[in-house]
């Protein structure tokens, strides 16, 4: 005789060849966005229209709803899934107003690192994508800077979920792990963005702002400095709040994303084996 066993370690997304292929494009796409002020060589005629750059970028938002789509489609969710990725976005884009930003205190951000943890790299950059544009929605923030964010935010989850030992590491190690994790991105995302409105900077302040004729290192220094004296303190907020709110609250949230991802039966395989007896 036998009987059905459900496999309780499951996966909230499988990323298929169509949605690898569509997340590379898009990674890649994303980092010629971000970094072109330094990939560019000064005389290049790109940097002529330095300041239109970043909104010929805008195109982004096409291809992460490419990203999005592929992955939803190829990996086969099922309606509880879809779901959970509409609860969790909606909840994420409910908490990021909660600060609005002031001095970093942005509570979205934990969720994001939890939620990429437990549902897998996949799952976690549809999620943060998802749940910015969903942000940016509700708070009005919908601008030339919005597929900037939804990629860095996909690349914030996404990278939650690729920290090592899923599946064995658990307890206090585990949000010790995710607690430095969230610190360190949280710096890197809003180091990131800052490349995504740097080059505006130019009638503002000189000194610090991108120089189109100017050499990559010297370009370098005056971004590093405008990272320093712009978003410096924000980022510092950002990360200690995650880092306060996984260690706080990290071993409920984890517990209860794990219960519910069991109970939404993400891509679980059905076995079937004797019974004893």
């Amino acid at each position: 005789m036998t009987g059905p066993r459900r496999d309780r370690q499951a996966r909230a997304v499988r990323l298929g060849p169509r949605s690898v292929a569509a997340l590379v494009l898009v990674s890649a796409v994303g980092v010629a966005g971000f970094g072109w002020p330094f990939l560019a060589p000064p005389d290049a005629s790109l940097n002529a229209h330095a300041q239109d750059a970043p909104w010929l970028f805008a195109g982004l938002l096409v291809l992460l709803v490419a990203v999005v789509a592929a992955t939803i489609s190829e990996s086969g969710l099922g309606p509880k899934a879809v779901a959970m990725l509409g609860v969790l976005a909606a909840v994420g884009a409910a908490l990021r107003p909660i600060g609005a930003g002031t001095a970093g205190l942005e509570p979205m951000f934990f969720l994001m690192v939890l939620s990429g943890r437990v549902l897998g790299p996949g799952f976690g950059f549809v999620l943060g994508s998802v749940t910015m544009f969903a942000s940016a929605l509700l708070t009005g923030g919908v601008g030339p800077w919005m597929p900037f964010q939804m990629l860095s935010m996909g690349w914030f989850t996404m990278g939650a979920g690729l920290l090592p030992f899923p599946d064995r590491l658990r307890g206090r190690p585990e949000l010790l792990m995710l607690a430095a994790y969230g610190f360190l991105a949280a710096f890197a995302y809003g180091t990131v963005m800052n490349l995504a409105g740097w080059t505006f900077m130019n009638t503002l302040a000189s000194n610090i702002a991108f120089d189109p004729d100017a050499s990559i290192p010297d370009n370098l220094a005056r971004f590093l400095a405008y990272c320093l004296a712009t978003s410096l303190g924000w980022d510092g907020g950002r990360a200690a709040v995650t880092v306060v709110l996984t260690l706080a609250l990290g071993t409920p949230v984890l517990k209860a994303l794990r219960r519910a991802t069991r109970r939404a039966a993400f891509e679980t395989p059905v076995t079937f084996e004797k019974a004893t007896g």
